[in-house]
């Protein structure tokens, strides 16, 4: 029988095996990335970022099989891991990641546990390595000093890139680049010949597209962010595009995008580059966007504490119009908000609430498109009572009992959503300057369209369900009735074959569970006046069936659809016609 300092060790020690082989097989569904994009093998890219998703569960779901087994009836022995965590710690102290690897160890003791709230003792719910404020090396990113010319300085990155196949019009590309960045820079005042250019040595990849990341700095300390967005047409890789403002790439990495892939041996270097670019946006979204959505969530975790620490605000109901199927509420002043599955739905709403989870798992694995909002799923979230208004309160009594347990001073959330907060398309629309209800109006239409090219039918169309980002980008966040366009059944309406058909009440024809009439949908759209007309000079085609029929044989034909996360005017072909 080992002793108690032997079984911590003997865990400890399967806890980091159980980690190197999620890392190892995490990397190489990492590093297949740039051979899907050298090849074209678009739907290979799309099949192994969907693989690299279960990895983490895949681990864990061995690793507790494992624990269990070797720990047998002292598996919740909580002094024994205590000794465990200890020894852990000791053992990936040297390691590049230590972050990623408390998370992991923090998932397998809270699905052990089932722990509510935090237990200091069982998991890191502070680091125990303080991460450096700077890279300890800079060995991850090249430094280029603009001496010559911007475009030579470009050819030197690209040819750094090492892309084992041609491009088809580089030298004209980096002209056009070269003009842009120059552009930029004279805005800003910066000579392009006294700037140092910093460019990430990974390129990052997501769809069917690549991207060298960088930044360009000068001596007064100004930081200019430098993309170039890469595509690999039939003819060769082509520079797409060149983003050289915070917002743009803020957008780039965006919540409502599929998660990048990208090499990055030092996860925590890696994001503190990124957040020079894109200083607003949080760290734990920033991992949360290289494939690290497990961190991410600690990051989040820690963030929303702090913010409770040091916010004497309570949560309230969100505002706009009250959910049927999800409870909603929000920190008045945090940028998040928390969704809870309600116990009952409101009619005419017939789904359960594993379709309504099967559903945000379906937008967790499929690629968002730049429309669909990334939501972190939480389990047993424990906070003061005190911090809840109390029509909140009695709103989570009321309509979400099964998943809350209200105590006399503490509130525990068995299941809840988090994510980014968004200003409803219905509000947006009624309190905006014309001209920006209008073009959010119109970006509505494009969410529909970007979304149906990407094989997603939102189900529910009412403006309530759709938001506004601080961009001024339209996305979808209602899901319980989202599935897939190619299992829907559009059709025209019948013509009535008489008069009494004509002026029934119900429909006179056979509608089935799938069916779709495109002719409707208007009605369910509550825009009106010039808001409506807005959207009509856009979009009109949605309100017929071939715009349906024909984005569904596109995708029954396998085709991928390309939805830039850049506007059409920053394409590099635009500038050319110009």
């Amino acid at each position: 029988m080992m002793t108690d300092s032997k079984l911590a060790s003997t865990t400890a020690a399967a806890v980091v095996q159980a980690f190197e082989g999620f890392v190892s097989e995490f990397s190489a569904a990492t590093q297949r990335a740039r051979e899907r994009f050298e090849n074209r093998e678009w739907h290979g890219a799309a099949n192994d970022a969907t693989e690299r998703l279960e990895l983490y569960r895949r681990a864990l779901d061995t690793l507790v099989a494992e624990v269990g087994a070797l720990l047998g009836e002292r598996a919740e022995d909580r002094r024994l891991w205590i000794g465990i965590k200890a020894v852990y710690s000791a053992l990936i102290a040297r390691r590049h990641d230590p972050e990623i690897a408390e998370t992991f160890f923090n998932s397998l003791t809270r699905r052990i546990f089932t722990t509510v709230g935090v237990d200091q003792q069982v998991e890191f719910v502070h680091p125990d390595f303080e991460m450096p404020q700077q890279p300890a090396n800079n060995s991850f990113f090249r430094t280029y000093h603009a001496s010559t010319s911007l475009e030579h300085t470009l050819a030197v990155i690209i040819d750094d890139a090492q892309f084992a196949v041609p491009f088809a019009n580089l030298e004209h590309e980096l002209v056009l680049a070269a003009n842009a960045i120059a552009a930029r820079l004279g805005e800003l005042v910066i000579t392009p010949t006294s700037a140092t250019i910093e460019m990430i040595t990974a390129p990052f990849f997501r769809n069917k597209a690549a991207y060298l990341v960088g930044r360009i700095t000068d001596s007064t300390g100004q930081v200019v962010p430098l993309v170039l967005a890469l595509l690999h047409p039939e003819q060769g890789v082509s520079i797409d595009a060149v983003l050289l403002h915070e917002d743009d790439v803020a957008v780039l990495f965006s919540f409502t995008r599929a998660y990048f892939r990208v090499a990055a041996e030092r996860p925590h270097d890696l994001v503190w580059f990124l957040k020079t670019l894109m200083p607003r946006k949080r760290v734990a979204e920033l991992y949360i966007a290289i494939g690290y959505n497990k961190h991410g969530k600690t990051e989040l975790y820690r963030d929303l504490l702090h913010a409770l620490d040091t916010n004497p605000e309570q949560f309230t109901i969100a505002p706009g119009v009250r959910g049927m199927v999800m409870l909603v509420f929000t920190l008045p002043s945090y940028d998040l908000v928390f969704k809870i599955i309600k116990d009952e739905f409101d009619a005419p709403k017939t789904s359960t609430r594993r379709d309504v989870m099967d559903k945000y798992d379906l937008v967790f694995q499929h690629d968002r498109a730049g429309r669909l909002i990334d939501a972190q799923a939480f389990e047993h979230l424990q906070f003061r009572r005190s911090q809840f208004a109390p029509d909140l309160l009695q709103a989570l009594e009321r309509d979400a009992a099964s998943t809350t347990d209200s105590g006399s001073d503490t509130v525990i959330l068995r299941h809840l959503y988090i994510e980014r907060r968004v200003t409803p398309l219905d509000l947006f629309v009624r309190n905006a300057p014309v001209e920006a209800a209008h073009a959010a109006v119109e970006d509505y239409g494009q969410t529909i369209k970007d979304l149906a090219a990407s094989n997603i039918f939102p189900g529910d169309m009412l403006l309530k369900n759709f938001g506004v980002t601080r961009h001024g980008r339209v996305v979808f966040y209602d899901y319980d009735e989202l599935c897939w366009l190619s299992d829907c059944v559009f059709r025209e309406i019948p013509a009535p074959r008489n008069e009494d058909e004509e002026l029934a009440a119900e429909p006179w024809y056979s509608v089935g569970e799938r069916d779709i009439f495109p002719a409707e949908l208007g009605r369910f759209l509550g825009l009106n006046g010039t808001l409506r007309a807005a959207f009509l000079a856009r979009h009109a085609d949605l309100f017929n069936t071939p715009f349906w029929h024909d984005t569904q044989a596109r995708i029954q034909a396998g085709e991928l659809a390309d939805i830039f996360p850049y506007p059409p005017g920053y394409r590099l072909a635009s500038h050319a016609t110009r």
